[in-house]
């Protein structure tokens, strides 16, 4: 039996023409250009020069940064701003500051790397994914060599400057962290802000202070509830003003809303577990938590009725309602602060004090 030929033999059975050049020769290697010197590499007062040119750079972007922070407290800002141009002047000047500070680095960097970095040309031939260690050992020795060819090394004026400016980036984000909000340290009668309910470690809940339904502001009764229900709930103030009858409104409205949020929950009296001190913090087996997750702060209302378990859903955290709010599972670090409930002399539902921890995530530092 004969077999079919392969493409090895029809490969020797073509002819060849004499007159044409060998096979290696068909595509010569094109090389590289020549390579032409630029002005700084030949030439120290040009090198200096553009030396000075990149530090002037940095510099320029350090100066922006100055004075987008003399920006953020020399213009005013709310009911009366300021005003450039038909602009905000603090916008304007903070936006324009902050261009500067990042365009400047970035054009230094570029005339840094084109006037005064190492300009070969390299190639780098493509080898297995897995490199042996001689290559190893070569890309770390041709990260040194361009380490030394940066001349970041040698040129102590570029680097400093460049330092100083990436430094200074940082200033901005610090400064511009109170906007924030109020700490606790800036609230009071005598402090710089003061509304109900202000700085992280309070709320608006008061002693008294009605537990109403969410959304419609209703004051809820033991008997509206069933065992097993869960209800989402506010404090009557959010509605009705705070103590000086005042309604709040806007930002005040929203934080004191996101901090004061609870879930009222009701379960079989046997089955509370009561936490040291807490003996009658509940009503007819209708307890009250904090609704904002000890974790990072999501807001959680996802209940198991049989095992009284309330489930965080952004990262699983689970706390149990009958035991104090204990963390079961998850990542978080505490249970939920309880509000202590009774019944007010119309039958309400409301609050037998404020809560006695602040509420929320658990990286704050707490006394």
């Amino acid at each position: 039996m004969s077999t079919p030929p392969t493409n090895d033999d029809h490969a020797h059975d073509e002819p060849v023409d004499e007159n044409l050049p060998a096979r290696d020769d068909l595509f010569a290697n094109p090389g590289l250009p020549e390579h032409h010197w630029r002005p700084t590499d030949v030439d120290p007062k040009a090198e200096k020069r553009a030396e000075r040119q990149v530090a002037t750079l940095f510099g320029l972007s350090a100066v922006c940064t100055i004075l987008l922070i003399v920006s953020y407290f020399a213009f005013e800002i709310g009911e009366d701003p300021d005003v450039i141009g038909g602009f905000g002047a603090s916008n304007l000047t903070i936006g324009l500051s902050m261009a500067g500070m990042l365009l400047f680095i970035g054009i230094g960097i570029i005339q840094w790397a084109r006037k005064l970095m190492a300009d070969q040309e390299i190639v780098e031939y493509r080898h297995p994914a897995a490199s042996s260690e001689e290559d190893r050992q070569a890309t770390l020795a041709a990260l040194n060599a361009g380490l030394e060819e940066s001349g970041i090394g040698r040129r102590p004026l570029v680097r400093n400057s460049l330092l100083g400016a990436l430094g200074l980036l940082g200033l901005p984000a610090v400064v511009m962290l109170r906007d924030l909000g109020p700490t606790p340290h800036q609230v009071g009668p005598d402090k710089k802000i003061d509304y109900p309910g202000a700085g992280i470690e309070h709320t608006i809940w008061a002693k008294g202070m009605r537990v109403v339904r969410d959304v419609v502001g209703t004051p809820i009764k033991p008997s509206d509830l069933e065992i097993g229900d869960l209800v989402n709930a506010e404090p009557e103030a959010l509605f009705n003003g705070g103590e000086d009858g005042e309604p709040l409104e806007g930002v005040v409205l929203q934080i004191n809303k996101s901090k004061g949020a609870v879930v009222v929950v009701r379960m079989e009296p046997d089955d509370i577990i009561p936490g040291k001190g807490r003996e009658n913090w509940s009503v007819d087996g209708i307890v009250c938590y904090s609704k904002i997750c000890t974790h990072v702060g999501c807001p959680i209302s996802l209940y198991e009725r049989t095992t009284h378990h309330l489930l965080c859903p952004c990262h699983q955290s689970t706390f149990d309602l009958a035991d104090s709010a204990k963390v079961v599972f998850g990542p978080a670090a505490r249970a939920l602060p309880q509000l202590p409930l009774e019944v007010d002399s119309e039958g309400y539902l409301v609050a037998q004090a404020p809560f006695d921890e602040p509420v929320g995530p658990s990286f704050w530092e707490r006394g």
